[in-house]
C-alpha cells in the first residue's frame, strides 16, 4: 500500500530505506552482508504462549498492536486522547484512529521509528500514518490479518524467529508450552521461571500466592523449608519442560545478613497473617534469592535480574485500570552495593549461575558493566553479561549508550545482543532496529579510523553479538 499519485511527502521509503540508520557505505555493508538475514533470538518476552499454542489470528490491527501495549498508551495519554479510546470500551476502530492521530506527534520518539518499521516489516505498507490515511491503513491491515499467513506462527516465521522465551510464573502448568512442543512447531517456545510474588512478602497478595504455589506443587507450604520445596519442584518441573531462565523484575538486589531461623520465622509471621517489618522482608527477600540463585546454578540456568522499575505511581488510575497500564517509570534506587553482595554471596561457594544483569536507570549503566565484570571467572565466555538496553533505554540513544558503556568496561564481542521484551507479535523489526544501529556503530568507528576496515572480521563479531553468542550461552 502507497499513497496514490506521484506524491511522496506521505511515504516512509524516504527515511526507511535499505539504508536506514546506516551513516557509511561499511556500516551499510556490515548490516546487508553480515547482520540483515540472521535468525532472530528472543530469549526475553512476554509474549502469551496460549495465543502460540493455537496459532492465534487477531480480528484486527488494534488488537495485535495496541492491547496490552503501554508504550502507545503513555504516548496517547501525552497527546490528549481520552482513555476511553485507550483501554476503554471504545470500538477498535476507534481506539486505531485516535493512536493514527497520535503518531505524527510522536516525532523523535522510538514510537515513530517503530510504528512504521511494523507497517513495512509486516504488512508493506509505507506511508506514514495519520489521521488522514488510518481507515485505509486499517482497512489494509486487517485484510491481511484475515489470511492464513498472518497467524500468530506465520509471523513469527516472517521475522525469522527461531527461539522465543516467555515469561512465565512458577504456578503455570505450562500446558501451552506442551501443546506448542507436541505440534512440532519449529520455532522453539520455551518458559522462563519468574518467581518474583514468592519474593516479594510485603505484597498484598502474599500468603494467598503461597498457598496457590503449595497447592500446584502438591506441598502445603506450612514453613519456609516447605516454601524452598515447593520452589524446587517447579523448577524442576520448568527444567523439564525446557526452561533454561530465571527472571526477576524488582527494584534493586537484595542482600541483607539473616539466618535460617530468623527468615523461617518472619515467614511464619507473614503466614499468621501479621505483616513484616520492612528489615524482616529484606532478610526475607535475601534468603529467598540465595536459595533460589543456588537452585539455577545445580541446574544450569542462566538468571536475570531486571533492576530499577519505580512502578504504579498513579493511584488513581492504578485503582481504575490495574498494574502494567503504562504507570511506570525509572527509579533512583541505589543498587550498587547489595547487588555486589548477592552475586558474591553466591559466588563465594562456586554458585553463582551465568548472570544477566539489566538497569533502568541510565546513571547505572557504568555500575552494573562493572559489576559484572567483577564476576567472571574464566569459565564461561561472556559469564556475567551486562544486558541490553531495557524498557526506557531501549531506543537509539539508550542502546548506544549501552553498547559504549559495554565497550569501555567489558568486551562487545562477547555481548548476547537484543530482545524485544514485548507482549506484541509485531514487535521482531526490533531487533533489526538493534543490529542497525550496531552496524553503524562500527562503521563509524572504521570511517574515524578507529577501527580497521576489515569487513571479515567486524562481521564476525556483528554477526556472534546478533546471534552466535546468544545461542551458546543459553545451550540453543
Amino acid at each position: 500500500m502507497t499513497e496514490n499519485g506521484n506524491d511522496t511527502k506521505n511515504r516512509t521509503a524516504t527515511f526507511l530505506g535499505e539504508n536506514f540508520l546506516l551513516e557509511s557505505d561499511f556500516a551499510a555493508e556490515l548490516y546487508h552482508e553480515y547482520a540483515k538475514n540472521l535468525p532472530i533470538i528472543d530469549y526475553h518476552n512476554h509474549l502469551p504462549p496460549e495465543q502460540i499454542a493455537n496459532d492465534h489470528r487477531f480480528e484486527n490491527i488494534t488488537q495485535i498492536w495496541l492491547q496490552g501495549d503501554h508504550y502507545k498508551w503513555r504516548a496517547m495519554r501525552a497527546n490528549g486522547v481520552d482513555e476511553h479510546f485507550i483501554t476503554g470500551k471504545a470500538s477498535d476502530w476507534e481506539k486505531f484512529e485516535k493512536w493514527a492521530e497520535t503518531v505524527p506527534a510522536t516525532l523523535r520518539n522510538p514510537l515513530f521509528h517503530w510504528t512504521h518499521l511494523e507497517l513495512q516489516r509486516y504488512f508493506g505498507i509505507d506511508v506514514l500514518l495519520k489521521k488522514e490515511n488510518a481507515r485505509e491503513v486499517f482497512d489494509e491491515c486487517n485484510r491481511l490479518l484475515g489470511t492464513p499467513t498472518f497467524s500468530v506462527r506465520n509471523l513469527l516465521r516472517k521475522m525469522n524467529v527461531e527461539v522465543v522465551c516467555t515469561t512465565d510464573d512458577p504456578t503455570d502448568d505450562l500446558r501451552f508450552h506442551q501443546q506448542i512442543r507436541q505440534d512440532g512447531f519449529e520455532i522453539k517456545t520455551l518458559p522462563a521461571f519468574r518467581p518474583d510474588k514468592a519474593i516479594l512478602i510485603e505484597s498484598e497478595g502474599f500468603t494467598s500466592y503461597v498457598e496457590k504455589l503449595g497447592a500446584v506443587s502438591d506441598t502445603p507450604i506450612s514453613t519456609f523449608q516447605k516454601l524452598l520445596v515447593a520452589l524446587q519442584k517447579r523448577l524442576d518441573f520448568f527444567h523439564e519442560n525446557g526452561c533454561r531462565l530465571s527472571d526477576h523484575g524488582l527494584e534493586q538486589a537484595y542482600a541483607e545478613e539473616f539466618t535460617e531461623a530468623e527468615v523461617a520465622a518472619i515467614f511464619q509471621k507473614r503466614m499468621n497473617g501479621q505483616p513484616a517489618t520492612r528489615q524482616e522482608a529484606l532478610q526475607f527477600m535475601s534468603a529467598l534469592l540465595v536459595h533460589l540463585g543456588h537452585m539455577y546454578h545445580e541446574k544450569g540456568w542462566v538468571q536475570q535480574f531486571h533492576l530499577g522499575a519505580l512502578r504504579n505511581q498513579n493511584s488513581r488510575l492504578l485503582r481504575q485500570l490495574g498494574p502494567d497500564t503504562g504507570f511506570d517509570s525509572i527509579g533512583d534506587f541505589s543498587q550498587a552495593r547489595a547487588l555486589g553482595r548477592l552475586l558474591d554471596r553466591l559466588d563465594s561457594s562456586n554458585q553463582l549461575a551465568k548472570t544477566i544483569l539489566y538497569n533502568l536507570n541510565p546513571r547505572d549503566n557504568e555500575v552494573f558493566a562493572t559489576m559484572a565484570g567483577n564476576f567472571n571467572d574464566g569459565t564461561v565466555p561472556g559469564k556475567m553479561q551486562y544486558g541490553s538496553a531495557w524498557w526506557f533505554l531501549d531506543q537509539l540513544d539508550g542502546m548506544e549508550k549501552q553498547i559504549n558503556t559495554l565497550s569501555n568496561m567489558g568486551l562487545p564481542s562477547r555481548f548476547i545482543g537484543m530482545l524485544t521484551d514485548s507482549r506484541s507479535f509485531l514487535s521482531f523489526p526490533r531487533h533489526e532496529y538493534f543490529r542497525r544501529l550496531l552496524c553503524n556503530i562500527f562503521g563509524r568507528d572504521v570511517e574515524r579510523g578507529q577501527l580497521p576496515a576489515d569487513s571479515d572480521l567486524l562481521g564476525k563479531v556483528v554477526q556472534d553479538v546478533c546471534y552466535r553468542n546468544a545461542k551458546g550461552y543459553f545451550g540453543f
